[in-house]
């Protein structure tokens, strides 16, 4: 029987962007060539999400504007949901609306109650091309949502308002140089 490797063990770690750099605010480039760059791409991303403790991953946030993200997060029922999307797009986005815990690795150590549908369907493509459409419901629904955000040029801090939104942002102020 013939073993996959485990994503990331191939890649190497980069330096993560943080809130401030324009990488994160601007939409991301579809990706075109499906080759050996994007493979090493994809294994620099879950290496990298993994060293910081992450459960998604979006290409800019390694500053990569490619429209990319890697993802190993569980739902609600705490079955694991692993892989990637090239060229994702998020198709359904339905569902109870709940607010829940949300945090960025690229504003570490920080979060704030964020409303996300319960369920969401992103469709896309392997890094070898294939097509893909992953669905997720609960948890699971909200890293979808938040990684195709990150591609589209936003983070969840632009989904809060009035005082949770300040008060994020101020905590961040406080952090940075």
């Amino acid at each position: 029987m013939r073993r996959a490797s485990i994503p990331g063990t191939r890649g190497r770690v980069r330096p993560v962007t943080l809130l401030g750099e324009s990488v994160l605010q601007t939409p991301c480039a579809q990706v075109t060539d499906f080759g050996p760059e994007l493979a090493r791409l994809v294994e620099d991303m879950f290496a990298t999400m993994y060293a910081a403790r992450g459960v998604g991953l979006a290409a800019n946030q390694i500053g990569e504007a490619l429209r990319v993200f890697v993802y190993d997060c569980p739902d609600d029922e705490e079955v694991r949901h692993l892989g990637h999307v090239v060229n994702p797009r998020l198709v359904a986005a339905d569902g109870v609306v709940l607010r829940g815990p949300e945090g960025c690795l690229s504003l570490p150590g920080l979060e704030a109650g964020t409303e996300r549908y319960d369920r969401a369907v992103v469709e896309g493509f392997t890094m070898d091309g294939e097509p893909v459409t992953v669905e997720g419901t609960g948890w699971f629904a909200r890293c979808l949502q938040h990684e195709c955000d990150h591609l589209d040029g936003g983070l969840y801090v632009d989904r809060l308002s009035g005082r949770r939104q300040r008060r994020v942002l101020r905590q961040w102020s406080r952090r940075t140089p």
